[in-house]
């Protein structure tokens, strides 16, 4: 199990960059990891290069994952495990404070999802 801050940071890291075909990294700091789209696409009311997608901030207590998905399509998302839900405060940020594998592997299955909606939508190529 995962409970460093660095740790859970960089695991969260690697599960965006693993789906850097149709995201890009906007920002890649040590304080904020942050991946948009890369086709134009509407965010609000209006078009932009590249739809926000997520970032992973690390904080003092905990690793904040911001998952845009969540807030776009929050039905597709309302299954989620028990587990996970605890992390998850507003609409689309989740505290993450300790990573085993079952939630890695769920992160994993929950941005592919969300690929996958973006993509039905034309958000991303």
């Amino acid at each position: 199990m995962k409970t460093e801050i660095a740790e859970i940071r960089e695991s969260l890291k690697n599960t965006l960059e693993d789906f850097l075909e149709p995201l890009k990294v906007r920002v890649n700091k040590p304080s904020n990891f942050e991946v948009n789209g890369t086709i134009e696409a509407p965010q609000g009311k209006k078009m932009v290069k590249g739809i926000y997608f997520s970032s992973v901030v690390p904080k003092e207590k905990d690793v904040r994952f911001y998952f845009h998905p969540a807030y776009t399509h929050p039905e597709e998302f309302e299954n989620i495990s028990d587990r996970l839900k605890k992390f998850k405060k507003g609409k689309s940020c989740f505290h993450v404070k300790y990573l085993d594998k079952e939630l890695e592997i769920e992160i994993k299955q929950m941005v592919s999802k969300a690929i996958d909606i973006y993509r039905k939508d034309g958000w991303l190529d």
